[in-house]
């Protein structure tokens, strides 16, 4: 049985005719100001981020062929600037604008207001990171700094390259937490692999920064190791970390 066409990336009513043939109620610009951002095609949003297409074939067409090549939005966003200029009618230009809008994306999630962003559980922190971090090419090491309150004060990255516990200075783990005064942190890093199983070295890693943290009176929360579509709470394979709310002090 044929599988129903994703309508993220339906190729919409402008489809298989250059813009100038479609109809003005039809064509992107023009159904965006009537019926606003939520009412487009993924393909329709790509084909006015393109602004043109080529001969014969309208940007949205473009669009939709890129989302098809890619199994849909999510695929697109992680294809490379190359990959993208393969797709028939893209070109450089095109995959180079694509990428620089999927770019704004992932850092306005970076970005967004922190005073928004309360943490329950693991899932707070990996439903955010994962997108930003879930394809990386090389590894990262975050760390997530909250008040009393679970409130999101900062996100700082700390390392990239190879995040080793022979290699992470564990003081710089918690160099900005000391200076905003923070009451916990959430270790985050990410395996270019894909997969978030926790290595010796991460188990390693957050021994150590418990340690250090109590000594600090800052208690580690959690440890996330990010892959490529999910995630692996430490908390929850059962390491014993510091509880939220509770003093945090060092050994005697």
């Amino acid at each position: 049985m044929a599988r129903a066409l994703d309508p993220g990336f339906a190729p919409g009513p402008a489809a298989g005719r250059v813009i100038r043939e479609v109809p003005l109620a039809e064509r992107p610009r023009e159904r965006l100001a009537l019926r606003g951002v939520g009412g487009l095609t993924s393909a329709e949003l790509i084909g006015l981020v393109w602004g043109s297409g080529t001969r014969g074939r309208s940007a949205v067409d473009l669009a939709a062929d890129a989302l098809a090549a890619h199994d849909g939005l999510a695929g697109l966003a992680r294809a490379s600037e190359p990959e993208l200029a393969t797709v028939s009618g893209v070109g450089p230009a095109k995959a180079a604008q694509l990428v620089a809008a999927f770019e704004l994306g992932r850092r306005l999630l970076a970005d967004w207001p922190a005073a928004r962003w309360t943490i329950r559980g693991p899932s707070d922190v990996a439903e955010r990171l994962i997108l930003q971090m879930g394809r990386l090419e090389r590894e990262e090491l975050r760390v997530v700094m909250l008040d009393t309150k679970n409130h999101v004060l900062r996100v700082a990255t700390v390392y990239q390259g190879n995040v080793s516990s022979s290699l992470v200075r564990v003081g710089e783990l918690f160099r900005d937490a000391v200076r905003l005064n923070a009451a916990g942190v959430i270790l985050v890093h990410n395996h270019p692999s894909g997969d978030p199983t926790p290595s010796p070295d991460d188990l390693h890693l957050t021994a150590e920064a418990l340690a250090a943290g109590r000594l600090l009176d800052i208690a580690l929360l959690d440890h996330l190791v990010i892959g490529h579509d999910a995630y692996v709470s430490l908390r929850d394979r059962g390491v014993m970390f510091d509880r939220p709310g509770a003093p945090v002090r060092a050994a005697s």
